[in-house]
């Protein structure tokens, strides 16, 4: 009973977040989406990762170990979708994105934090990031067919983690009152993200919730699969262990339907990805985090 008290406690406020935005939009209230997203992941999402970064305890060797083992994950989790693509016989510039890439921004960051605190959130800005690397390369190749890497260059995400990582590894600190300037403008994301998913969920036309629907219970037994195996390969401890495994299995993540609609693929059936694989997570995210607390 403790135990299930405890996630509850965990996952509550991300659903509940997530929920406030799908009313607003559904009680006819304006919420400019784009405007939200570019001040999240252009402003509040990288001072978020260089503050935690910076503040965090990571041991070096930890923070080496959990790069290596997201990065082993993601091949091994492209290497399986697309076998799981080609059988299936979907169109690769639709399908094959959307099961690789979870929503490790939205629901990732703020699990980690309710549920292994500033250290969890430390562990999980590191995976978010790498993520969202692949993601702006990689994902944006299978979606177009004609991704530029010198894009993800430009990304603040990349610099924040980059600088952040420069400065847990020498051990530096910003002057106080620009670490509490950062620390609020990075307070945003969390909650910004949270209820951006639900404007985001209330206004997808998701299509095909057949085939969204084997498809997404395929996508988190695949993720915690490898994400599990990945953990014991290197040999990593609990809380790094426990935020790799929650990462890689968070649901699909809006930008993938961002990214459809942008460069032409059959955006309605990852709109329904999107909403089943997000619906799903209310029941497998407190279970697998009720095996990995």
């Amino acid at each position: 009973m403790n135990l299930v008290l405890t996630v509850l406690e965990i996952v509550a406020p991300v659903f509940l977040l997530a929920a406030v935005g799908f009313i607003w939009v559904k009680l006819g209230v304006e919420y400019r989406i784009r405007f939200v997203t570019q001040l999240a992941m252009t402003l509040s999402v990288p001072c978020l990762i260089f503050t935690a970064l910076m503040q965090t305890e990571i041991p070096p060797g930890a923070l080496t170990a959990v790069s290596l083992a997201t990065i082993a994950g993601y091949l091994g989790i492209t290497v399986v979708a697309a076998l799981i693509v080609w059988l299936a016989r979907l169109e690769i510039r639709t399908f094959l994105a959307p099961m690789i890439f979870g929503n490790t921004g939205n629901l990732g960051l703020p699990l980690a934090l309710f549920a292994f605190g500033d250290e969890g959130l430390g562990y999980a800005v590191v995976i978010f990031a790498i993520m969202a690397i692949y993601s702006f390369t990689v994902g944006i190749w299978l979606v177009s067919g004609g991704g530029s890497v010198s894009k993800v260059f430009k990304e603040p995400l990349l610099g924040a983690t980059l600088l952040g990582g420069l400065f847990l590894w020498q051990g530096w600190e910003t002057p106080r009152f620009l670490t509490n300037t950062l620390s609020l403008i990075g307070q945003m994301a969390i909650p910004l993200m949270l209820v951006t998913l639900g404007v985001a969920l209330a206004r997808l036309s998701p299509g095909r919730l057949g085939r969204a629907f084997w498809l997404s219970l395929l996508k988190v037994i695949l993720c915690v699969a490898i994400a599990w195996g990945v953990g014991l390969w290197f040999e990593l401890p609990k809380v790094p262990f426990a935020v790799l495994v929650v990462q890689l299995s968070t649901p699909v993540a809006v930008t993938s339907y961002l990214l459809a609609e942008k460069y032409g693929a059959d955006a309605d059936s990852v709109a329904g990805l999107v909403v089943v694989s997000t619906v799903i997570s209310v029941l497998t995210l407190p279970l697998t985090l009720a095996f990995v607390i």
